[in-house]
């Protein structure tokens, strides 16, 4: 007996506590039995260190469930017996087996029938999560929030029953959620967790034959490569972007791509087409209307555009530029994004310490530090905050004022 390390690698690629992934097991069993899970930590705990090799009955559906693979892919040992992938009524009839309900395994469940009215509630939970993240930003309870709901929408989908009109849909939803769980990560600045929920996100988006999906996997992916510092590949990601169906079909779509492949090039000292590519950004922007889209990219609007020409002209090295955009974007971002408008004012403060503004610089890095929630964990505006520190250290000031903002900071980042 020893620690089953092929199921810890999965449990912690999702950030999963063995709280947390109990919980979600009984979520998937609620969803897929009808009745109420009884996993408890401890059952997890076992299942960690290998006291249990071959998982059973609910246990074994839950695992599959959540992980949205065998067992026998998780390093246990499969069951004695499992159930046909191909026949959903089979299944159902041994997932209900391993309820306790004894009729069950003689007759056959009657399959239900995923419908629209199924989908539009997933979808309602999703937009609730939508709004938390924007208003409070890199919490970890949003990114497992998320991952339980992509949980339960593919265990709905692993019954059976939905016509494809339904199927799509649904397939489409749990990329889109499993992307908010991969930006939670990518705001938390963990982009290796992120790349583990957006590989999911990618499959599921495939599934679904949904090109704005699609597209979406693809930004946060150009997202977690930035954060790594391997600007080559967001450089080629971007390129998917700006390429892709949806982007020629929507100007939006294609200034994002445009504006994301701007930022690449210019970390990898390339001026000239960075600064190409930001004119097409502009342009496209200029030409987008107010057609129907998903609601993720509501986020991407000119406020947002400036922003990240503010991130473009600070790795050109022009901050008075990049501080011009960072106003027009606080002036014009909506109330309720709190987690943007505290990281764009950590830019600025950025910013003003580059220009030599050191006292505005404080200032502003405390109002942007004042903006986070408690629960927030946006790590991409304490580290931002943390590099306005730096700047203004390795100037040598010793103004009182703006040493205390040093000492004041530390304890934030």
């Amino acid at each position: 007996m020893g620690v089953n390390a092929v199921f810890t690698a999965h449990a912690d690629e999702l950030g999963l506590t063995q709280d947390e992934l109990a919980r979600q097991m009984n979520a998937a069993l609620q969803s897929l039995t009808g009745r109420p899970g009884d996993v408890s930590a401890r059952t997890v705990r076992n299942l960690l260190n290998g006291r249990t090799r071959r998982p059973i009955g609910r246990s074994c559906i839950a695992l599959e469930a959540v992980f949205g693979r065998p067992v026998s892919d998780l390093g246990f040992e499969p069951p004695r017996t499992a159930a046909p992938a191909e026949d959903p009524v089979h299944r159902r009839t041994l997932l209900l087996a391993a309820t306790g309900t004894a009729a069950a395994a003689a007759v056959p469940a009657r399959r239900s029938r995923l419908g629209q009215s199924d989908a539009e509630r997933f979808h309602r939970e999703y937009a609730a999560l939508l709004r938390d993240d924007a208003r409070i930003g890199g919490a970890r309870r949003i990114e497992n929030t998320a991952v339980e709901l992509g949980a339960r929408i593919r265990s709905s989908l692993a019954i059976g029953g939905a016509s494809d009109r339904v199927q799509r849909h649904m397939y489409r939803l749990a990329s889109d959620v499993t992307c908010l769980a991969a930006f939670g990560a990518i705001d938390a600045s963990a982009p290796q967790r992120a790349r583990a929920h957006l590989d999911k996100a990618l499959a599921l988006a495939g599934l679904a034959r949904d090109g704005e999906s699609m597209y979406r996997v693809w930004d946060h992916l150009m997202l977690t490569f930035s954060q790594r510092e391997n600007h080559v590949e967001a450089a080629a990601g971007a390129e998917v972007m700006k390429r892709s169906a949806v982007a020629r079909r929507d100007p939006l779509f294609a200034s994002l791509g445009h504006v994301r492949h701007a930022n690449a090039l210019a970390r990898l000292h390339r001026p000239a087409e960075s600064l190409r590519a930001l004119d097409l950004a502009e342009k496209a922007f200029g030409k987008a209307g107010c057609g129907r889209r998903s609601a993720w990219i509501s986020f991407y609007s000119r406020a947002e555009f400036d922003a990240l020409s503010s991130y473009v002209w600070t790795a050109l090295g022009e901050h008075e530029r990049a501080e011009s955009c960072l106003h027009c974007t606080l002036a014009a971002i909506p109330d309720g994004m709190i987690r943007n408008r505290g990281l764009y004012l950590s830019h600025l403060s950025l910013c003003q310490a580059r220009q030599g503004e050191l006292e505005l610089a404080c200032a502003t890095g405390r109002q942007a530090y004042g903006m986070l929630l408690p629960a927030s964990g946006s790590r991409r505006t304490t580290n931002t905050l943390a590099r306005t520190r730096q700047v203004i250290e390795a100037t040598g000031t010793k103004a009182p004022e703006v040493v205390s903002w040093v000492e004041e900071s530390r304890q934030w980042t």
